[in-house]
């Protein structure tokens, strides 16, 4: 918008400002040569009446070319006097005004036919141009100066103006993905303001229907949790009760806990998905990963998967600490839950750029084709038939990365081992 604005003005201006340029010009040396005109009808006019006018020489500092020739003759066409020897042999048959070519170069002429008397002034054409040009020229250049003056300030208008929507711009690129603050209307020009009016509108109504959606994954996560809260605890009862029907109700049993574990998942999404407002709380996070490492060594050893750390001690991180701690047990329970019987999965974590860098990685089958760019989407599962889970595990964990300000990714490894690799950065301080 601000370079299309100046490109248009900066036409507009240079137009304008030679149309003026050249209309001063040329006024200007029109004015001048009916000005010079006039001076020879008025030196013709006085010539001879005065003693020694006519006669009188040249200033001292007047250039010869500079000069008026004047020439006079009596009646009876005698001449009388002639400041340029040679320049009339007798009196010119025209009168007024006429152009005329003497000695080679370019005359203008002016004759007065008198009673007693025919007087011819001339005065060189070079010398009139000359004049006529710096006089056009010295009205035309104020209008050329004009300008870029007027194209400065034009400039500082547009970036005063637009500088306003640039930082509403940067306000715009800070908010999170659920942020539903309406836009400030404080020094925004007042031809944007209904745009910025109904885009407030929009968020509004954006606000209304999130919480609506929010509430409702909130009510039905609550009022799932109870009656599986329930079937649990009657399996449970069954189980020990009726060892024949052990499978069956096994099976059951692990139907109920993924209820249950979507349930928790829900509410703690709807939880996440309100504007934070994070405790200001310092922690360890290369303890609190050890913990989530120990966490999960009884799944990993429950299908002989080898799990291993490499985490230098004290990190110190800002944030919430229980969200913290769900992030981390989310990816490392993906690598176990998605990883082979017999295989591996690395945690480490490392000094970066940023502060800390943690990874996890494992061994496992990788991210089909295509599902990278979906690995965050609530209730995507990447590789559903090896492995059965909610799909809202990752996507809470992004959840958590955005409001701590970590960046969080999630790729196939890049080395010759076949598998997924997933990294947080953290800013934070080594103790």
């Amino acid at each position: 918008m601000r370079r299309t604005a100046l490109v248009w003005v900066t036409f507009l201006l240079v137009g304008a400002g030679l149309i003026a340029a050249g209309a001063a010009y040329l006024y200007s040396k029109s004015e001048t040569a009916d000005f010079l005109d006039g001076q020879l009808r008025q030196i013709a006019l006085n010539a001879g009446r005065g003693p020694g006018t006519a006669n009188a020489p040249p200033a001292p500092d007047q250039d010869a070319e500079d000069r008026f020739a004047v020439t006079i003759w009596n009646a009876q066409g005698s001449m009388l006097h002639q400041t340029i020897p040679g320049m009339f042999t007798s009196p010119p048959r025209q009168a007024g005004f006429s152009t005329a070519r003497i000695g080679g170069e370019a005359w203008r002429v002016y004759v007065l036919r008198g009673v007693d008397r025919t007087v011819a002034v001339a005065q060189r054409e070079i010398v009139r141009d000359e004049i006529a040009s710096n006089a056009a020229i010295g009205a035309a250049l104020p209008a050329a100066l004009l300008i870029p003056f007027s194209w400065l300030l034009v400039w500082l208008t547009l970036h005063r103006t637009l500088r306003r929507l640039d930082l509403l711009a940067a306000d715009l690129a800070t908010r999170g993905t659920m942020a539903t603050e309406p836009l400030p209307l404080h020094g925004i020009p007042q031809e944007l303001t209904p745009l910025i009016t109904s885009m407030n509108g929009l968020i509004v109504r954006l606000q209304a229907a999130l919480s609506a959606q929010k509430r409702f994954l909130a009510d039905a996560a609550h009022t799932l949790r109870t009656p599986i809260a329930a079937m649990q605890i009657e399996i449970d009862n069954l189980v020990a009760g009726a060892p024949l029907a052990l499978p069956r109700l096994a099976a059951l049993a692990a139907g109920a806990r993924r209820s249950a574990q979507l349930t928790d998942r829900l509410l703690r999404l709807a939880r996440l998905d309100e504007p934070p407002a994070l405790p200001a709380t310092r922690f360890d996070a290369a303890r609190l990963l050890l913990d989530c490492v120990a966490d999960h060594a009884a799944l990993a050893a429950r299908k002989h998967i080898e799990l291993s750390a490499t985490i230098p001690p004290r990190f110190l991180v800002t944030g919430a600490e229980d969200d913290v701690r769900t992030l981390f047990g989310n990816l490392i329970e993906n690598a176990v839950t998605y990883t082979q019987a017999g295989g591996t999965v690395d945690i480490s974590l490392r000094r970066s750029q940023a502060g800390g860098c943690a990874e996890v990685r494992d061994n496992g089958p990788g991210l089909p084709e295509g599902a990278q760019a979906r690995i965050f989407e609530r209730f995507f599962r990447a590789t559903p038939e090896v492995a059965e889970g909610t799909g809202l595990g990752l996507a809470i964990a992004r959840r958590i990365a955005e409001r701590h300000g970590f960046g969080l990714e999630v790729t196939n490894r890049t080395d010759a081992v076949r598998g997924v690799m997933a990294t947080v950065t953290m800013p934070g301080s080594w103790a």
